[in-house]
């Protein structure tokens, strides 16, 4: 029976398994060297209600990482957890924190703003209002919050393309990726940031943010993806990630997009003209298959790509499965490894990073297989290289009931360490 099931979907649109090595970080071998131990481990940020889901992240300055998530699936109170001592340990929050924060309508992004003209750096913080179809529809449009002085005091909520202004955007996942652009070659005080329209049958949009008189501007938001529309309604292309080249000075961007449907891998696009226009999508490498990439560049030039694990291969679902009748499974929250030329070539990467076990209710022990709900991400690199990266999921503690706690808890991982474990 369960063959038959699964016969029924297809496993084309790029469906197999990966070959490059799985590094486990969720079962620490016996006779760990004392210094690697660290890598196996996970601080708690925050585990204070039965379920806590999808962090971002930023890195201060004055070393400091802030932590925002919801208080709840997707949508919910912002909250935030701060640590101080390189993630190890989460004690502090964000004080003061603006009143219209606790109305937020989906999971938080942040993101630093650099200037070219010697303003001091913002934080932007953002919050879009997609329509949960929970019967409180939705005001449209996405908020976004400001701090000029590193994350102590912050703005409330202002709220743009809502239902009340000219052009109306209903977004989900606001600001999904967000990304400095450039003009004949430098950088300048632009910002090109993307969402998606869930309900609207997943078209992607991107809006451009600039200052003027120390106030932020937008433009109209505009689909971006319009000459592939075909496959970006197949697949429900969603969720991007994009990332520049030449560890985030070059001149050309790849972007990397979720596949909601599960039918098709992940996608990947590439612009040599920033962001106007966007080749021919293809599908990613199974080893970069997923949901809610986040790039990062560590210091030797390598990527640090956290996301949901997808599994499509047909072997394996023989064996892997949490639903008997999906055409897929996930290996819970992962990393990739590996470099720009690794994405632009569809090369597989160095290798996979299993980050931490997420549960399901019937596992008491970690499993190849995990539970999807994670991948989700708030990913810093400190000077050293080590990266922090957090994510929500089930980690072993319970509820009263019995079934797993879902919460917030961040890791520290420096490659450095990760390529000793590779034999």
């Amino acid at each position: 029976m369960f063959k038959k099931i699964i016969d029924k979907y297809s496993f084309g649109n790029g469906a197999g398994d990966y070959t490059i090595p799985m590094v486990r970080l969720d079962v620490m071998p016996e006779n760990t060297p004392e210094e690697l131990k660290y890598l196996y481990e996970f601080s708690v940020v925050d585990n204070e209600l039965d379920y806590l889901g999808h962090p971002d992240a930023i890195l201060f300055k004055d070393g400091r990482i802030l932590q925002v998530y919801p208080s709840g699936h997707g949508k919910g109170a912002v909250r935030s957890k701060v640590s101080f001592d390189g993630g190890k340990t989460y004690e502090g929050k964000i004080e003061n924190q603006p009143k219209s924060w606790d109305n937020s309508r989906e999971t938080p992004t942040v993101y630093r703003l650099e200037f070219s003209d010697g303003t001091p750096d913002k934080i932007i913080l953002f919050s879009g209002n997609p329509d949960w179809r929970d019967g409180k529809g939705t005001v449209g449009g996405f908020n976004y919050s400001l701090s000029d002085d590193e994350g102590k005091t912050w703005s409330e909520f202002e709220l743009v393309f809502s239902k009340k202004d000219k052009i109306t955007v209903i977004p989900t996942v606001a600001m999904a990726s967000l990304t400095r652009l450039k003009e004949n070659g430098k950088f300048v005080d632009k910002w090109m940031a993307f969402f998606h329209d869930h309900w609207g049958g997943f078209i992607n949009y991107k809006t451009i943010l600039s200052f003027e008189n120390g106030k932020a501007k937008w433009s109209d938001p505009e689909p971006y993806f319009s000459e592939h529309r075909s496959l970006e309604k197949k697949a429900k292309m969603c969720e991007v990630e994009v990332i520049r080249s030449d560890c985030g000075k070059g001149d050309e961007l790849c972007l990397i997009a979720r596949s909601n449907n599960k039918r098709y891998n992940s996608l990947v696009s590439f612009s040599n003209d920033e962001g106007k226009t966007w080749s021919k999508p293809r599908f990613v490498p199974s080893t970069l298959n997923g949901e809610r990439h986040k790039a990062d560049y560590t210091p030797d030039g390598r990527l640090f790509i956290t996301f949901r694990s997808i599994e499509r291969s047909k072997e394996k679902l023989k064996t892997n499965y949490e639903v008997k009748s999906r055409n897929w499974y996930s290996e819970g929250w992962v990393a990739w490894v590996g470099t720009f030329d690794d994405l632009k070539n569809g090369n597989e990467g160095q290798y996979r990073i299993k980050l931490a076990h997420t549960y399901l209710n019937n596992q008491t022990k970690p499993e190849i297989t995990a539970n999807g709900d994670t991948g989700y991400c708030g990913n810093v690199v400190l000077e050293d290289g080590t990266v922090v990266t957090s994510t929500y999921g089930c980690f072993g503690e319970k509820n009263a009931d019995g079934t797993y706690k879902t919460y917030v808890v961040s890791k520290r991982v420096n490659l450095k360490d990760v390529d000793k474990l590779i034999k």
